[in-house]
Formats: structure tokens, sequence, C-alpha cells
């Protein structure tokens, strides 16, 4: 885990004042430590019969889509409203500095649809928690939750409590 986690970079003040951001960044440009974080996930869910990985906007798509071709699953982006071109649902969620709204395609889940969520960080459980109600809305099954890190400072687990999750990183 050293080797992932040295590659995560501090910002502080990011987005805004008070705020520490973990910038994945150095990670992503070092293929090794970026081959690390895929394989590791791919090999933890291998043998879940996941058919679909979610990811939310933006950095949960660097993850998602590597780990969707490994697991032959088919990727579903959630994104910021207006950001899809067919019809969506949506879900309106609070952020550690806010308050946001996610969407999906209407048509991305089916049900019975065994959904891998993959994020880059759990910090307090909202944005992950909006994403496994798109999911649910839609007739999906949350399988597992995923996370390059977990800021356990901000309990976002707590929202979260029925669903298996994991985390590479936890601060």
């Amino acid at each position: 885990m050293e080797n992932i986690k040295k590659h995560i970079k501090d910002v502080s003040d990011f987005p805004k004042k008070g705020i520490v951001f973990k910038d994945i960044t150095p990670l992503l440009m070092n293929p090794k430590a970026l081959q690390q974080v895929i394989d590791m996930w791919v090999s933890r869910f291998k043998k879940s019969k996941i058919n679909k990985v979610v990811a939310m906007e933006s950095r949960g798509f660097l993850f998602g889509v590597p780990v969707a071709l490994k697991l032959k699953a088919g990727f579903v982006p959630v994104r910021k409203p207006g950001k899809l071109p067919r019809k969506t649902i949506s879900q309106s969620f609070s952020l550690e500095y806010g308050k946001d709204k996610l969407e999906i395609h209407r048509d991305a889940i089916k049900k019975g649809d065994r959904v891998l969520i993959i994020d880059d960080v759990l910090a307090t459980g909202g944005t992950a928690e909006a994403v496994t109600k798109l999911v649910e809305k839609l007739g999906g099954t949350v399988k597992s939750l995923a996370f390059l890190m977990e800021l356990s400072f901000l309990n976002g687990r707590s929202k979260l409590k029925r669903y298996n999750i994991s985390s590479h990183i936890k601060y």
C-alpha cells in the first residue's frame, strides 16, 4: 500500500479553504502504481459475478473503466446534471463542502444487474449513497462499493452500513 500511498499528494485549501484535497494525479502518471490499484480491485471482485461497474464523475471514471474491462462487465457513468444525452434519473446529496446532484441514464441498469460501485475517495458518504440510490431505483443490486481512499474521520461508512465496502488506503 505504501507504493500507492506515496503517489497521492495533499493539496491544502482546495477546492475551498480548510479542505485538504487528496490529489491522485501523481498516481495516475505512474503506470506501475496505477496497475497495482486496478489489479487489487480485479482480484478482489473477479469471482463476484459483477456485470456492471458504476463510477461517478469524474475521478471514479479513471478507475471504473479498466476494472470493468478486466471483469468483462459493462461500464456505467454517473454524471453531474445535463452531461448525459439520453433520459436520466437524478439524486441530490450533500458533500463535505456543499450540495450536488448526480444523474444516470434510465436504461443503464436493469433489474437483477450485479453492480460494483467504484470511486476514488469515500469522504462523508453522500456521493456514494446517492449512487446506491440511483442503482437501486433502476432495479440493480449493489454488490460492493470500492474506494481507492477513505477519509475515516468523516465517517462516510455510516451512510452505507447495508453495503460491502472496501478501500485500499485509510486516512
